[in-house]
């Protein structure tokens, strides 16, 4: 049986969040190294560090977009995949 596609069923969404690969705190990295809110970040940049039990991991964006804030605040407490940042992504879906 084919399934017929209504209008309005399918949605592009194109605000993406970066999570946390790891648990402990964040600092978001400079605005000389992030850029700043409206400004473009590609994949892989690096937007912040979580400090943990285990040392430093990096926080990168998986996806190129425009920085449209930092939702974690200096210092906080933040679990692995908790979302740090989220970016309005210029890469299709």
């Amino acid at each position: 049986m084919i399934e017929a596609v209504l209008p309005g069923e399918r949605l592009d969404v194109l605000e993406r969040v970066v999570v946390s690969p790891a648990t402990g705190r964040f600092t978001a990295l400079p605005p000389q190294t992030v850029t700043t809110e409206g400004e473009i970040v590609l994949r892989g940049q690096a937007v912040g560090m979580i400090d943990g039990p285990d040392g430093s991991v990096i926080v990168e964006s998986p996806f190129t977009g425009f920085l449209m804030g930092i939702l974690a605040f200096p210092g906080e407490r933040i679990r692995e995949g908790e979302p740090v940042a989220w970016r309005r992504t210029t890469e299709p879906a």
